[in-house]
């Protein structure tokens, strides 16, 4: 049961900690010019190849170390994915504000033509992700990066498609143009289905859990219930006004830009 909880913990603290440490590089990179942005995204690179190297020797068989190993190296392959898209490094052809007057399908393909290419990364790395571990006895990475993935387009739609709450606060300068494709207003049919995929899925998890015959096989459904709940919660904040980005906010340096937004959340 101890290590229940401990993988549990790591998972949490894992997923402030990146959320965090991205948020950290990107708002001081706003701070100078996109140059930096840049720059950081390529000095980054190295830890892209090491969360696949991990990623793989972890796949080899399943211990209590490796389940570790396969879950914080898929989140460093996330994390720099992420980290691309916030530098407006790897976004999308469509670098303009959304028009009032745009809706229904013509506003989907502009909002498509802002992110298409960050999509068709996450999309090639899942493809990768899923040949590294394919047959492999330790496939925690491959589900850690499914719940990332199902959990990211599911919060792009909803913010699309409208929700109660939006905080705007740690939305990038280079990102500044996808505001105008958020839609603020009652939750559509995207958010229960959501929210029902996120909770299915940590039941699922949870059960395998209570059924695990060894260690190794613990932490790792430990580690994707504690990922599957943190995302089904995330999307939670998008309707329940809970102070979320207190969690980050106290660590990042303050910006004109960031307190504006701080002010107006939507």
């Amino acid at each position: 049961m101890t290590s229940v909880w401990s993988a549990s913990l790591v998972a949490v603290f894992a997923w402030w900690f990146f959320t965090g440490a991205i948020l950290l590089v990107v708002r001081r990179a706003d701070a100078t010019d996109q140059v930096a942005h840049g720059r950081n995204v390529f000095f980054s690179v190295p830890l892209f190849a090491l969360g696949f190297a991990g990623l793989w020797i972890s796949s080899l068989n399943m211990t209590v170390a490796n389940a570790y190993l396969a879950f914080i190296s898929t989140l460093l392959i996330w994390g720099w994915i992420e980290l691309a898209f916030l530098s407006g490094i790897i976004t999308g052809p469509e670098r303009r504000a959304c028009p009032d007057t745009l809706t229904g399908y013509p506003r989907f393909a502009r909002a498509w033509d802002t992110i298409s290419q960050h999509e068709m990364l996450l999309v090639g790395a899942l493809l990768a992700v899923a040949l590294i571990t394919a047959h492999a006895e330790n496939t925690v990475g491959f589900w850690t990066y499914i719940i990332l993935f199902v959990a990211r387009i599911s919060a792009k739609l909803n913010l699309f498609f409208g929700v109660p709450r939006i905080n705007t606060e740690f939305v990038p300068t280079p990102l500044d143009h996808i505001k105008s494709y958020f839609r603020q207003g009652p939750i559509t049919i995207a958010f229960p289905i959501g929210v029902t995929f996120l909770s299915v899925t940590a039941v699922c998890f949870a059960e395998r859990l209570i059924t695990a015959e060894t260690q190794a096989t613990m932490v790792g459904f430990s580690l994707l219930t504690a990922l599957a709940v943190l995302a089904a919660i995330e999307h939670w904040l998008m309707v329940v006004p809970l102070p979320d980005a207190k969690l980050w906010r106290w660590m990042l340096p303050d910006t004109a830009t960031s307190r504006q937004d701080h002010k107006h959340e939507l």
